[in-house]
């Protein structure tokens, strides 16, 4: 029995790495059907660079997903404050609303997306993508830094304000200090779910503007290329960067408290 418990970590680490091991490997792997090893190569990368249409929609998904991220974090922080420390009506009401939002199937949310945005003329596109990811990510945002919230003592906001400190003051040096872990997590969440939503950006993305889990799966259909490969391992170099600096500035800023 002892021996079961590390081998039972093991095993489910190599079912969720291994995959990774073998996709980086074969990025540099010159057989193009990574059945075998050939050689170390740089070959596509490089094509990878002059293969326009898997650039250009790689270019559109990290302007979608960072700018969804950042949109989302903001409102998404601010929604969860005044959810938090203000008192109105459907407060209850707002709250489940959210959660209804999230636990919504894919499928659903992009045929009510795709309805509105008809409905109010909005072109399918970039800009249509852009508030699709918004909303979805938005309550994964408030989720986080509310829970955060919740953990608060609330004391130290009334001694602020009983020494004269305004509304500004008492968030800048005091609430979001200290809700900047979950901001910084709800960045990251918005970022990836973005990144990789396939379902809702076919519904509402429009033929003028491809982003790059939707190409991926229409290449799968005929076979995928060796330089989504090389792709992939490009995107997973910036996911593990931005952990990375996320998890330093947490560690900076708990150093600092």
């Amino acid at each position: 029995m002892r021996i079961f418990k590390p081998l039972f970590i093991i095993s489910v680490f190599l079912y969720l790495y291994l995959p990774m091991v073998v996709l980086i490997t074969n990025s540099f792997n010159q057989s193009k059907y990574g059945y075998h090893w050939k050689a170390f190569s740089w070959k596509w990368y490089e094509k990878l660079w002059h293969n326009t249409g898997l650039m250009d929609a790689f270019v559109n998904s990290i302007t979608i997903a960072v700018l969804t991220a950042f949109i989302a974090t903001i409102l998404g922080t601010l929604m969860a404050l005044a959810i938090h420390r203000y008192k109105f009506r459907f407060k209850n009401v707002a709250g489940s609303m959210l959660f209804i939002l999230m636990m919504s199937p894919d499928i659903v949310l992009a045929i009510t997306f795709l309805i509105i945005f008809i409905a109010l003329g909005i072109q399918l596109g970039f800009w249509s993508l852009l508030i699709a990811h918004i909303t979805f990510c938005l309550p994964f945002v408030v989720i986080t830094v509310y829970s955060q919230l919740k953990g608060f003592d609330e004391n130290i906001i009334e001694a602020a304000q009983d020494l004269g400190a305004s509304e500004s003051k008492i968030f800048s040096v005091i609430i979001f200090p200290m809700i900047l872990p979950a901001v910084l997590a709800g960045w990251l969440l918005s970022f990836t779910l973005s990144l990789d939503d396939v379902i809702i950006s076919s519904f509402v993305s429009g033929p003028g503007f491809e982003i790059l889990p939707i190409r991926v799966f229409s290449m799968v259909k005929v076979g995928v290329s060796p330089e989504v490969n090389a792709l992939a391992t490009i995107l997973l170099v910036i996911s593990l960067t931005a952990i990375t600096v996320v998890s330093l500035l947490i560690k900076r800023k708990n150093s600092d408290i």
